[in-house]
């Protein structure tokens, strides 16, 4: 496995990948989480442009992404998705890791994230990770929380997560 930055020309693949993985979602009742489109182009694009979008290759095929944003002067997973052909090999792990690496060469504190706190692959993955619950949620956290929430996530579900850089 190599990860990298994606190519402009991979957006769309990025894409695929996102509705792949989105299909585990029908398994635990959640249909409407597996109907929700994929990242627009032109969003994928912004990602790539600042330098905050990288892909795993498997064999020469982009299998997995993680794109980042800035909150509250943490390097925040905004999404991390790997194909259902390629899901529990440890590729979103690694994608973490490198995120990780990247938020520590430029001295940032934290990786954050949001995500459904009772989903098997979402809260207790993370926690198993090294993320933790937060308590205090930071201000551009809860704005997001709140947009979130706007978009038709329960805010019940939703849990902030935090793994302070190592």
């Amino acid at each position: 496995m190599r990860i990298r930055d994606v190519g402009e020309a991979e957006l769309g693949r990025l894409q695929e990948i996102e509705t792949s993985a989105g299909e585990v979602f029908r398994a635990v009742g959640m249909p409407e989480i597996a109907d929700d489109p994929p990242p627009e182009l032109d969003v994928l694009a912004g990602f790539q442009r600042a330098g905050r979008l990288w892909v795993a290759e498997v064999d020469a095929e982009v299998v997995a992404y993680v794109m980042v944003e800035l909150i509250d002067g943490n390097a925040h997973i905004a999404q991390v998705s790997v194909h259902a052909d390629h899901a529990r090999r440890g590729i979103g792990r690694a994608l973490l890791d490198h995120v990780e690496s990247w938020a520590r060469e430029r001295g940032l504190p934290a990786l954050t994230l949001t995500t459904f706190r009772s989903v098997p692959w979402n809260g207790p993955y993370y926690e198993r990770l090294g993320f933790q619950e937060i308590d205090d949620v930071t201000p551009e956290l809860a704005a997001l929380v709140a947009h979130e929430a706007e978009l038709g996530l329960d805010p019940a579900e939703r849990i902030c997560m935090r793994r302070a850089i190592r």
